[in-house]
């Protein structure tokens, strides 16, 4: 059960994945430092075709002990606005896909929202997703209410968005991979000392839905790093330290299809299984009974 392509032939994805830190509540700084960063990582892996940044990294969070309990309405930015203007103008300049990590957005009605974009190379916002799973009862911004993918025509594929403790809910990745996206981009900010078990959620949702997880957490001091890519049969092709570092990687997109076709480890097909016999299983959560959607 697989989405009918386009083409044949192979279907590759340059990625950069930097685990980085802000500069804490200087959003001025912070910007200066991710748009140097953007700007090296194309000149010394020019191949790279999208760019992911940590959770808030431009919203200038502090480590978890200097945290400021009034930061969150300081840091908040409408989107379309300034910032993402300024976003819009270094993806055109780099040619680049950018997925810069989330921002503090204020909703026209005051609510402020833990949200991520994607920007095009061509210099547009080709997605916004709102985190459905704040980690409450810490983080204070409300809850979104939808998932969110979107396509990369040149490549014929499709990528969903998820942030940090979005992960620990198997619904996340299932959804997504019901809307037909064949990687998970899930910018992260983990202070804690639970990321050990997020790995493990990592793995799993790649694994059990047979799709790539990027899950690119902060550099120390801002988290504890240990960002992870994962293929589409659950394993780590990729794992970072706790400090700065760059993860490039390119994505065999079409191992996404072959894995749900021949199974994991030439073993396990679990997409094949809802395909046969999901429309006979009582599923309240896909309203019912799952049925296959057409881009999977």
């Amino acid at each position: 059960m697989h989405r009918t392509r386009k083409h044949t032939g192979n279907r590759t994805l340059a990625i950069a994945a930097l685990q980085t830190s802000p500069v804490p509540h200087d959003l001025d700084a912070t910007w200066e430092r991710f748009a140097a960063q953007v700007r090296a990582t194309k000149t010394t892996f020019p191949q790279t075709q999208l760019l992911v940044a940590p959770e808030l990294f431009l919203a200038a969070e502090a480590p978890l002990l200097e945290a400021r309990a009034d930061w969150m309405e300081q840091a908040a930015v409408p989107i379309p606005g300034p910032l993402t203007d300024g976003l819009c103008a270094l993806a055109r300049e780099t040619g680049l896909w950018l997925v810069p990590g989330t921002l503090y957005e204020r909703a026209d009605d005051g609510t402020i929202y833990n949200t991520a974009i994607a920007v095009s190379p061509d210099g547009e916002i080709a997605a916004r997703y709102r985190k459905v799973f704040p980690w409450q009862p810490y983080e204070q911004t409300a809850p979104g209410s939808e998932f969110v993918v979107f396509d990369l025509p040149a490549l014929d594929t499709r990528v969903g968005l998820a942030i940090c403790y979005d992960g620990s809910f198997p619904e996340t990745a299932r959804q997504l991979a019901w809307l037909g996206a064949e990687v998970v981009i899930q910018p992260t900010l983990t202070t804690t000392r639970d990321r050990e078990m997020e790995l493990v959620c990592a793995r799993a949702n790649a694994w059990t839905n047979q799709v790539y997880v990027v899950n690119l957490n902060a550099a120390a001091p801002a988290a504890v790093g240990q960002s992870c890519i994962v293929d589409p049969e659950g394993t780590v092709r990729q794992q970072a330290g706790p400090t700065d570092e760059v993860l490039v990687d390119i994505l065999d997109l079409d191992a996404v299809p072959r894995t749900r076709t021949h199974g994991s480890n030439a073993l396990n097909r679990p997409w094949h299984q809802l395909a046969a016999y999901g429309q006979d299983i009582k599923l309240p959560m896909y309203g019912g009974t799952f049925h296959p959607s057409p881009h999977i």
